[in-house]
C-alpha cells in the first residue's frame, strides 16, 4: 500500500514523463522540417524511452496498490531557433526531470517508503546519463557553431542511435 501523498506525486511524475515524450516528439518534428533526419530519429528514440519511463512509474504505482490517475498533458513547444537551441532546451528539461526525481526520492524518504526509494535509485542513475548525453550534444553543437559540415556529421552520428 502506498500513501495518498506518494500516489499523487507518482501520478504527477507519470504526467511529466509523458510530457517529456511529447516534447521530444515535437523536437523530432522540428528536426524533420530542417531535413535533419538523424536528429529527428534520435529525438523519436528519446520519446520512446520517456514513454517507457512513464510506464515504469505506472507499473510501480499499480504494484503498490495505488491508483493511477492520468492527468492532462500540456502542449510542448513546436519550434526552436536552431538545433543548438533545441538541444539546450532538452538539456534544461532533463535537469528539471532530475530535480523532480530527487524530490520524489526525498518524499519517499520522508514517508519511509523503502520500495519507492529502491525504484527511484534506477531513475537517479538514469538521469545522470540523460543529462550527460544532452550536455555532450550541446557541447558538440556549440563547438561547430555555423559549420554546415559539422552539423551534418552530428546528424549522421545521432541517426546511428539504436532504439532502446
Amino acid at each position: 500500500m502506498i500513501s495518498k501523498k506518494l500516489e499523487a506525486a507518482l501520478n504527477k511524475q507519470i504526467n511529466e514523463e509523458i510530457f517529456s515524450a511529447y516534447l521530444y516528439l515535437s523536437m523530432s518534428t522540428y528536426f524533420l522540417t530542417l531535413n535533419l533526419d538523424g536528429f529527428a530519429a534520435w529525438m523519436k528514440a528519446q520519446a520512446r524511452e520517456e514513454m517507457s519511463h512513464a510506464m515504469k512509474f505506472f507499473d510501480f504505482l499499480n504494484e503498490m496498490e495505488g491508483r493511477v490517475t492520468l492527468l492532462a498533458v500540456k502542449e510542448p513547444e513546436r519550434t526552436w531557433k536552431s538545433p543548438l537551441a533545441a538541444f539546450t532546451a532538452a538539456h534544461r528539461h532533463e535537469q528539471y526531470i532530475s530535480g523532480r526525481i530527487n524530490a520524489l526520492y526525498r518524499l519517499a524518504l520522508a514517508e519511509s517508503c523503502y520500495p519507492m526509494q529502491i525504484m527511484l535509485q534506477w531513475f537517479i542513475k538514469e538521469q545522470v546519463e540523460e543529462e550527460a548525453t544532452a550536455a555532450g550534444i550541446v557541447h558538440q553543437l556549440s563547438q561547430i557553431q555555423d559549420s554546415t559540415q559539422g552539423l551534418w556529421m552530428i546528424n549522421r552520428e545521432l541517426g546511428e542511435r539504436k532504439a532502446d
